[in-house]
């Protein structure tokens, strides 16, 4: 019995499958290389399944399973040991090989150009699907619209045929009789509806209330007839009038107030804004062209909101019996609040160039009125002051209607201002008389246009050509013709100031070869003789200054002195140190310590040095004269250009005058016969000598290529450097206009916006350097890499005429010929009239044509034309007349 009770007896194969599988089913399943999904694991459950033993047989699976488990991680843990030694062994290559800086910077260069490549697919993957969407978009917008219409034609055609069927059926009718039924018939009371309480009653009397009120409303709005077709088959002025009349704007208040797109409780002047706004839609969408400028991407977009707008509020109106759902009420606020917030977008863009245009405009009549009403003749500063007062008048109250009356005045001071301030004589900020000059009294201007006129006749004022190219003042004949254009002018060293400085170096290199071959003295004796001639003329005749000079300097005794070797530099020089303090104006006290502090061993070098200042005190000298005598001077400047005139040419033919005078009278024509063609003879386009000269002027001055010898009349001959250096301004100018339109259009940029800064950058760049100019555009707005490669071609290109001083490009082209008919314009204006409104227009054409940055200096050519032309007819009229004369002779 005890060997039976020891012995175990394992359970049945089934019941034994049971209790042992039980467990292994409930596991979850793992990765492959799980003990679970091992062969041992498959090899011991089939054996475990297969087996009848019982307990025996588990435990030696158990076993084999453990035995595999062990060995798969052995394998596992080998692989990775044997994966780390090689990259142990890679990374201590690496680490020991020599490092090239040529293979990284390679590296990374390859790395940025694939970024680069890879940021660009993605932008042109990104900018295609972009264009796909809004296509797309459109599409649909287009479909939607199609199939609203569609409907809507639908619900016309069966409200047509029920309004058909309704008459059919009333005509079908039978008519009622008079006489009663033979059989009195019992009578039905009709059942009413009654509400059940005041709550439900007060509901149904709002509701048709409510109802009736969208009715009302509706029907009073429609009865307008404002519909896209009638904006778009209306002319813009007519619209204009249509939206601003009282019954559109309170109808469309109402409108407005009752779908929720506008507070009750809104100002007077916010509502108008905001019904103007909304109307403003229609303009959008029915005269694009006279409302939007240009076609950049903000006046898409609202083009787009418009229409957005549109098909919104299109079917809430279209039934005014049925209400709208809250679906369309929602779609319809949503469109109302893009659209305004576009148009709001827009308009503060395009108003602050308006407001930037009209103060311009405004500035440039008020410095026309500063600078004619001091003129001595009434009646031409009276007709002035009407035309001005007139347009600033009318610039005042469009400025106004856009910033509102304080800014527009605040504005409009502060413009002002700047542009009297910019304009304003300079007055110095340090004495310019100099010291040993005792001002004189009005008796004593007299007798100052003696020398002036004396040394144009006397022989000995008649120097060589080296002496007149050394020479530091100009010509009495320049300097009367420069007074009479400008009354402030005054002589600048800065131009002859290089030539000067180039003949004191010639000289002192003579000075110092005759010095070393002993031939010095001749040199040292004609240098101290000019000094002393310098240094007389300016001081007063019989002062003791003038005494000390002429005794102290004296050329004889200088002589002797070199001749027995007893000449003295260092005295010479320290004379010259006590004496100029107590000539020189206070301005040039710092030259004069300089010269003074100057300890240079080398004579030649002082000399040159001391010769230098001497020159900057004649000039002050001058100066203080032509400030002193120019109301005199100006007064004979007409007469004496006309006796230099008539004793340089005399009876002499003036070829090259007749020769420009025939070229500008055959231009003149052409452009009076383009501009009347089809029109028949206008009293505004006939030829008059004056449109003549001022087109032949305007030919001279607006150009680009280098003046030649032939083109310049004989008249015009003093205004030689002022006619290069305007040509030499105006290829700047139309270069860089032509850059920043282009590189505008590029960008979408409104034309009329004026990037001053980038303009006044560019300004001082060379024409060799192209890739400045684009810096200095990428400097401010980020360009795209499609853009920034057209730019710089086009960049290119234009200042490759620059270079060649010529006009090939299309837009260079343009804005010469705009900048030309503009100048021309307001030459050739005949009345005061004229000019104020030429004047007040300048800086509306001017942006508009792609000149928005240089509107002012363009206004100071026209300026320095004018007064060139006052002053060349006025001295030259006769020889004017005999030219035009002899041509109507040979013709």
């Amino acid at each position: 019995m005890s060997s039976d009770n020891d012995t175990v007896h394992p359970p049945p194969a089934h019941l034994a499958a049971r209790f042992y599988k039980s467990s292994s089913y409930r596991r979850k399943t793992s990765a492959a290389s799980s003990r679970r999904n091992s062969l041992s694991s498959h090899h011991s459950s089939k054996s475990s399944r297969s087996a009848h033993g019982g307990p025996q047989s588990t435990h030696v699976a158990q076993h084999l399973r453990r035995a595999s488990i062990i060995e798969s991680r052995k394998a596992r843990l080998a692989d990775r040991a044997a994966h780390a030694e090689q990259v142990r062994l890679r990374a201590a290559m690496a680490k020991a090989a020599p490092r090239s800086s040529t293979t990284s910077e390679e590296r990374a260069l390859a790395a940025k150009n694939a970024r680069e490549k890879f940021l660009a697919q993605v932008a042109a993957n990104c900018a295609e699907e972009v264009k796909r969407a809004k296509r797309v978009a459109e599409d649909t917008r287009e479909k939607k619209a199609a199939e609203h219409l569609k409907l809507k034609e639908d619900m016309q055609e069966r409200l047509a045929e029920a309004e058909r069927r309704r008459l059919i059926l009333q005509n079908q009718r039978r008519p009622r009789t008079a006489t009663l039924p033979s059989v009195e018939e019992k009578k039905v009371t009709p059942r009413t509806w009654r509400p059940r309480n005041d709550v439900e009653a007060a509901k149904i009397v709002q509701r048709a209330w409510r109802n009736r009120r969208r009715r009302l409303i509706v029907s009073e709005f429609l009865r307008l007839g404002l519909t896209l077709e009638r904006i778009q088959r209306t002319s813009f002025e007519e619209v204009g009038e249509l939206l601003n009349q009282d019954q559109v704007l309170d109808a469309t208040a109402k409108l407005l107030r009752f779908y929720g797109l506008q507070e009750d409780g809104a100002d007077s002047i916010g509502e108008k804004a905001a019904v103007r706004t909304f109307l403003s839609a229609f303009l959008v969408l029915g005269h694009p062209a006279h409302v939007l400028t240009e076609d950049g991407e903000q006046e898409k977009d609202l083009i787009e909101k418009a229409k957005g707008l549109f098909l919104s509020f299109d079917p809430i109106i279209t039934w005014p019996s049925s209400a709208p759902s809250p679906q369309q009420l929602e779609s319809l606020s949503e469109a109302y609040t893009s659209f305004q917030m576009a148009f709001t977008a827009w308009k503060d863009r395009d108003s602050s160039i308006l407001l930037g245009a009209m103060l311009a405009q405004f500035v440039e009549l008020d410095a026309i009125w500063q600078s004619v009403k001091d003129d001595k003749d009434d009646h031409v500063a009276a007709d002035y002051k009407e035309g001005v007062q007139h347009n600033q008048t009318l610039l005042l109250v469009r400025l106004k209607r856009l910033a509102g009356a304080d800014r527009a005045m605040k504005m409009i001071r502060e413009a002002v201002r700047k542009s009297r301030k910019a304009n304003a004589k300079k007055k110095p900020l340090v004495d310019v008389r100099p010291r040993a000059t005792s001002l004189p009294s009005a008796d004593a201007t007299a007798p100052s246009l003696t020398p002036i006129e004396a040394s144009v006749s006397d022989p000995a004022a008649v120097k060589s050509a080296k002496g007149k190219a050394a020479a530091l003042l100009p010509d009495n004949r320049t300097i009367m013709h420069e007074l009479a254009i400008n009354k402030e002018y005054r002589i600048d060293v800065k131009p002859k100031m290089d030539m000067r400085e180039d003949v004191i170096r010639e000289v002192s290199e003579t000075m110092r070869q005759g010095l070393e071959s002993d031939f010095g003295d001749i040199f040292v004796v004609a240098m101290a003789e000019t000094i002393r001639e310098k240094l007389l003329n300016l001081v007063v005749p019989g002062k003791s200054l003038h005494t000390l000079i002429s005794e102290s300097l004296d050329t004889t005794m200088i002589a002797n002195q070199v001749k027995m070797g007893a000449f003295s530099y260092e005295q010479f020089f320290s004379f010259m140190n006590s004496l100029l303090p107590k000539i020189c104006a206070p301005v040039r006290d710092a030259d004069v310590r300089a010269l003074a502090d100057d300890q240079t061993e080398d004579p030649i070098e002082r000399l040159a040095r001391l010769n230098y200042v001497i020159d900057l005190l004649s000039i002050d000298h001058a100066n203080f004269s032509l400030q002193m005598n120019a109301p005199l001077l100006m007064k004979e400047a007409t007469s004496y250009e006309q006796r230099c005139f008539a004793s340089t040419f005399g009876n002499e033919v003036l070829i090259r005058t007749s020769r420009w005078w025939m070229q500008a009278r055959r231009k003149t024509e052409e452009e009076m016969t383009r501009r009347s063609s089809g029109n028949g003879p206008v009293p505004a386009y006939r030829i008059t000598p004056d449109k003549i000269y001022m087109q032949g002027l305007v030919e001279l001055a607006i150009g680009v290529a280098e003046l030649q010898e032939e083109e310049l009349p004989e008249t015009l001959e003093l205004d030689r450097i002022r006619i290069n250096r305007m040509r030499a301004d105006m290829l700047r100018m139309i270069v860089i206009s032509a850059i920043l339109l282009t590189a505008k259009n590029l960008m979408r940029r409104d034309v009329r916006s004026q990037w001053k800064e980038q303009a006044q950058r560019m300004w001082d760049l060379p024409l060799e350097d192209g890739q400045a100019y684009v810096g200095v555009i990428e400097s401010r707005y980020a360009l795209p890499p499609t853009t920034k490669s057209q730019l710089s071609g086009t960049i290119e290109r234009i200042l490759l005429d620059g270079r060649n001083r010529q006009v090939t490009h299309p837009v260079v082209k343009v804005i010469l010929q705009k900048i030309r008919a503009h100048v021309y314009t307001r030459l050739s204006a005949s009345s005061a009239e004229e000019r104020v409104k030429a004047a007040s227009s300048a800086s509306q054409t001017l942006s508009s044509g792609g000149l928005a940055e240089f509107v002012v200096q363009v206004g100071a050519l026209v300026d320095e034309l004018q007064r060139v032309a006052d002053v060349d007819r006025e001295a030259h009229g006769k020889w004017y007349d005999g030219v035009i004369e002899a041509i109507g002779r040979n013709t």
